[in-house]
C-alpha cells in the first residue's frame, strides 16, 4: 500500500501543470522503436511483400492530380487460399482501381478478397488501440532528480485525455515520461498496405504486378523564355512533379500524359494536391521523348528517376535557342460610348498591352507539343544581364501553332481615346466617330495594334489608317508610331441597331 501511495504522489506532482487543461499522453517515438520483437508468425500467418521484392516500378502521371502506378515484384506465394500483405504502396491509392495479376502463371492465381489498410501506426492511434488493455507507464519527477519509476496501468478510455486504472483507483491528468506497449496491435500498420486473399493453384515462385490509381501526384509544365536584344529567344521547358501521396517512388520509369482527362469525380474524389511540397527543386539533364497517344500526348523520360514523398522535382523536357520572336503592342477598345464621365471632354486612358509571340515549329528548333503551363519571360539588359519582365500561362499547344504570352503593360507607349462625333442619320441608325491618340517614348519606333469592338450592323465610313474586319463586331488597325511622335487614329462608322 505504501508503494502504491508513493506512485500516486509522484503522479500528482507531475500532473500539477494540468490544473488548467488536460493534455492527452502521447508515447515518445523512441519507445515505438524499442517495442519487443514478436515471435515468428505461424504457418497460416499472412505473407508479406515489401520494396525488397520489387523488380520494376513504372508511373504514368497525368496533369490532373492523378497517377497510374505499376508495381512488379518477385514473391513466394503459398498454396491454396492465403493472405498476402502488399506493402509500400501510395497512401492515396483508390482501392476500387487496383488490378492484380501473376505474370508467371496468368489465371492460376486469383484474388478472392481485397482489403486496404490505411490505419497507420502513430503514437495517438497506438494509444487508442490499447483502450481496455494494460500499458507500462514510466514516471519521472519534473525536476529530473528522482529516478524513474514504472507502473502498470489499464487504459479505461481515451476521449480527449486518457483515464487510467492504477491498482484500485481511477487516475486522470497523469503525465508519463513515456509508455511501453507489449506488442503492436494486429490492425495497425506501419505503412499503407493492400491485403489480398489469394487462391493459388500454380507454382510457389511468381512474378506479380499490381497496378492502381493514386491521387496527390501531379505534374505541370514550366517554361523559361529568354529574349535577347536582337529579338531572338531561347526557351527551356521543365516538368515540375509534385508527390504528396505519402510514399516515395524509387528508381521508377516515368511517363507523363498531357491533355484534359475526363474523370468520374464520384469514384476518384476531388482531392487536389496541396502546394506544401519541399522548397528545393532538383534540376537534372534528361531527354524527354514525345508521342501522340489516344487524344493526348505522352512524354517518356529516357531514364529512371526517384520521386520522394513531399518532394518537388524538376525534369528537363525541351529546349531551343535562337528562334525568332515578335513583340506586339496591343490596345483593346471598349464596348461602350467613349466619354470620360468624371471629366467631360477629357480623353480616356487605355492600357497598351505587351505580348511576345512565336511559332512552335521545327525549323525554329521547336516543334514538340507543349503542355499547358506557366511561361516566365526574361530579357537581356544593356549590361549583358537578364531581368524578369513578366509571366503568363499557355494552353496545350500542338506543333506548328502560334504561342502568345502577355508580359504586362507598356510604360513608355501611351494610348488615349475620345469619342469625337455622334449623329443620328436615320431610324435606329447612327454615325459614331472615334479618335485614338498614340504617343511613343521608347528608344525605337513601334507599331500599335488597335482592336475596336463595334456593335450592331455597321460599315466603315472612313478611317485614317488601313483596317481589317476581324469578325462581325470588331475591326483591327495597325498604327506605326515613331520615336517621340504622336500618331492619331480616327475612324467613323455607321451603325444600325
Amino acid at each position: 500500500m505504501t508503494a502504491r501511495r508513493s506512485t500516486l504522489a509522484l503522479a500528482a506532482a507531475t500532473a500539477m501543470a494540468m490544473a488548467a487543461s488536460i493534455t492527452p499522453a502521447v508515447p515518445a517515438a523512441r519507445d515505438l522503436l524499442a517495442l519487443p520483437v514478436e515471435a515468428a508468425p505461424p504457418d497460416d500467418a499472412p505473407l508479406d511483400s515489401t520494396l525488397d521484392d520489387q523488380t520494376e516500378l513504372a508511373m504514368t502521371v497525368y496533369n490532373s492530380d492523378l497517377a497510374l502506378i505499376r508495381d512488379r515484384r518477385k514473391v513466394r506465394l503459398g498454396k491454396g487460399a492465403f493472405d498476402l500483405r502488399f506493402q509500400d504502396i501510395a497512401a492515396t491509392v483508390n482501392p476500387a482501381t487496383v488490378h492484380f495479376r501473376s505474370l508467371t502463371e496468368t489465371g492460376r492465381v486469383k484474388v478472392l478478397e481485397q482489403n486496404y489498410e490505411y490505419d497507420l501506426l502513430e503514437p495517438d492511434k497506438l494509444l487508442r488501440k490499447y483502450v481496455g488493455r494494460d500499458v507500462t507507464l514510466v514516471l519521472r519527477a519534473a525536476n529530473g532528480t528522482t529516478p524513474e519509476e514504472t507502473v502498470s496501468a489499464r487504459l479505461l478510455s481515451y476521449n480527449g485525455a486518457p483515464v487510467w486504472r492504477i491498482g484500485d483507483e481511477i487516475v486522470t491528468g497523469l503525465h508519463a515520461d513515456h509508455m511501453r506497449f507489449p506488442q503492436l496491435p494486429a490492425n495497425l500498420f506501419a505503412r499503407p498496405t493492400l491485403i489480398w486473399t489469394l487462391q493459388n493453384t500454380g507454382t510457389v515462385l511468381h512474378q506479380i504486378e499490381a497496378s492502381y490509381l493514386a491521387t496527390k501526384l501531379a505534374w505541370k509544365a514550366d517554361y523559361v523564355l529568354t529574349v535577347g536584344r536582337d529579338e531572338a529567344a531561347d526557351i527551356d521547358g521543365w516538368v515540375t512533379l509534385t508527390n504528396n501521396s505519402g510514399t516515395s517512388f524509387r528508381n521508377a520509369s516515368l511517363q507523363l500524359v498531357a491533355g484534359e482527362l475526363n474523370r468520374v469525380r464520384q469514384m476518384l474524389g476531388d482531392m487536389r494536391a496541396e502546394a506544401d511540397s519541399c522548397a528545393d527543386a532538383q534540376m537534372v539533364d534528361a531527354a524527354m521523348a514525345q508521342e501522340a497517344f489516344s487524344d493526348y500526348h505522352l512524354y517518356t523520360l529516357g531514364r529512371k528517376t526517384t520521386i520522394n514523398n513531399r518532394e518537388t522535382k524538376q525534369v528537363s523536357m525541351l529546349g531551343a535557342t535562337g528562334f525568332p520572336i515578335r513583340k506586339r503592342y496591343v490596345v483593346d477598345g471598349r464596348a461602350f460610348y467613349y466619354r470620360n464621365a468624371q471629366h467631360p471632354g477629357s480623353p480616356v486612358k487605355d492600357d497598351v498591352q505587351v505580348f511576345y509571340e512565336w511559332k512552335n515549329e521545327e525549323r525554329a528548333g521547336l516543334g514538340m507539343p507543349m503542355p499547358s503551363g506557366t511561361v516566365r519571360v526574361y530579357q537581356a539588359d544593356s549590361k549583358g544581364g537578364v531581368q524578369c519582365v513578366g509571366e503568363d500561362n499557355i494552353r496545350h499547344t500542338p506543333k506548328d501553332e502560334t504561342l502568345k504570352v502577355k508580359i504586362g503593360h507598356a510604360f513608355d507607349v501611351v494610348a488615349e481615346r475620345k469619342q469625337t462625333g455622334f449623329r443620328k442619320v436615320g431610324d435606329s441608325t447612327y454615325e459614331i466617330e472615334v479618335g485614338v491618340t498614340l504617343r511613343n517614348h521608347e528608344a525605337v519606333p513601334v507599331t500599335v495594334e488597335v482592336n475596336e469592338p463595334i456593335g450592331g450592323t455597321w460599315r466603315m465610313v472612313r478611317s485614317s489608317h488601313r483596317w481589317t474586319k476581324t469578325d462581325a463586331w470588331a475591326s483591327h488597325f495597325e498604327v506605326p508610331v515613331a520615336v517621340d511622335v504622336e500618331a492619331m487614329l480616327t475612324y467613323r462608322v455607321r451603325v444600325t441597331y
